[in-house]
């Protein structure tokens, strides 16, 4: 096959992984700076242009940043009218990055996850916090990622404090029920296909409640339970994504879903687990497409 992948940096690790699988499996893989491509928008021949080259792929792998996702999937839905196989679609990708949209659809299909509330008006913030069962409680920026924009308010003072200096900045938030059990850990799993193919649990360093591995979190594998494997691929097939790292916490009532991400790194996961997550994906690709090893 002829994989293209998308991404403004070919020497990222996960890029660079993908690409050294596909090779390895014998597909032609080049790498496509979607921010410099353009698009041809016609009835007849949609084209996605690069350097005056029309660009044609059997599949192509979205690795779109959170601060280009517009103009990303903008892309990535080209080369879906040009009729090109994509690991991960252009509604999906929307989806997934719209927090507030994508805990309404997890939540509409049943998928357990914090309480969660959304509030425009700060008149309303005493309501809010009773809504998501009292302080203490998470703030979360809509447009954060790798635990930017996040905030634990542990008392109401503090948490109309947060709110109120966010709305000032005319930001939306969510605010959301601070699960204390977990014990500022959660599990990441890797879903691709349908299927859990890797899952660590990262645990948050003192002082802090965010087990993000950008935030100093350590990591260590870990065996997923049936109930945390369904729930992992159930929220994954909600948002309609075919690769997926989907984030976890334990909950005294059991598991609960806290982020669905649509280009989850390869290098935290493949580093701590041993799982060759990159083959994983592209074998994936070739059943889809319906291809052998190379062709």
């Amino acid at each position: 096959m002829n994989i293209g992948i998308l991404s403004r940096n070919a020497s990222l690790y996960s890029t660079a992984r993908l690409v050294q699988a596909g090779r390895r499996r014998n597909h032609n893989v080049t790498v496509v700076d979607y921010l410099r491509a353009y698009m041809e928008i016609t009835s007849t021949r949609p084209e996605v242009i690069l350097g005056g080259s029309r660009l044609m792929y059997d599949a192509v792998i979205p690795r779109v940043g959170a601060s280009h996702t517009f103009y990303g999937t903008s892309v990535v839905r080209q080369f879906e009218m040009m009729g090109t196989l994509t690991a991960n679609g252009s509604v999906a990708i929307e989806q997934s990055r719209d927090k507030l949209h994508s805990m309404q659809l997890l939540a509409h299909a049943g998928i357990p996850m914090p309480v969660t509330g959304f509030a425009h008006n700060i008149q309303d913030i005493d309501l809010l916090l009773e809504a998501v069962g009292g302080p203490p409680v998470v703030i979360k920026l809509l447009e954060g990622t790798q635990g930017l924009g996040v905030v634990l308010a542990e008392t109401r003072k503090a948490a109309e404090s947060v709110i109120g200096a966010f709305r000032q900045l005319d930001a939306n938030i969510l605010v959301q029920e601070y699960i204390e059990e977990s014990d500022g850990a959660d599990t990441r799993v890797i879903v691709v296909g349908g299927e859990a193919v890797a899952a660590m649990r990262r645990i948050a360093p003192v002082g802090e409640f965010r087990s993000n591995l950008h935030r100093g979190a350590t990591a260590v594998p870990v065996e997923l339970t049936e109930e945390e494997r369904v729930l992992a691929v159930s929220a994954t097939r909600v948002m309609g994504l075919g690769v997926a790292g989907v984030d976890l916490l334990q909950a005294d009532r059991g598991p609960v879903v806290l982020e669905v991400n649509s280009s989850p790194g390869l290098e935290g996961i493949e580093t701590t687990t041993g799982v060759d997550v990159a083959d994983r994906i592209i074998q994936w690709l070739e059943v889809v497409a319906g291809v052998e090893n190379g062709s």
